[in-house]
């Protein structure tokens, strides 16, 4: 919908892939669904669910096996976005690389966007 051609949405680093295509195989999905919603002090979220089926509207990552699809209201949000898996002695998660944010919340796990118009994106 928004993206260039040629070119994916979002990357997933090597360890993203791991952990996605493992997190598939538990749940007997068809991949995670990300999407970005209001909330959190900053202004929005970032979500993140099993999706049972691909909706034909959602932008389709898929790579090495591990497959993301980006709701429609999401995706000029998250153009671009590196995502990575972290882990580390006090936690592990997912990590967004968004160029699009331009201010993020003390506890990281709320965002804002440049340019975030007034009313936010669809909850995905």
């Amino acid at each position: 919908m928004f993206g260039i051609p040629g070119k994916q949405a979002v990357t997933l680093t090597p360890a993203a892939v791991r952990q996605i295509s493992r997190l598939m195989d538990r749940q007997g999905s068809s991949g995670l669904r990300i999407g970005v919603k209001k909330g959190g002090c900053a202004g929005m979220e970032y979500t993140m669910e099993f999706a049972e089926s691909i909706n034909p509207m959602d932008e389709l990552v898929e790579q090495d096996g591990a497959r993301v699809m980006i709701a429609p209201m999401a995706q000029m949000f998250l153009f671009g976005t590196e995502i990575d898996y972290e882990t580390s002695l006090l936690e592990a998660g997912f990590k967004f690389n968004n160029p699009n944010v331009s201010d993020t919340c003390g506890c990281g796990e709320s965002i804002k966007f440049k340019d975030q118009p007034t009313e936010g994106p669809a909850r995905t």
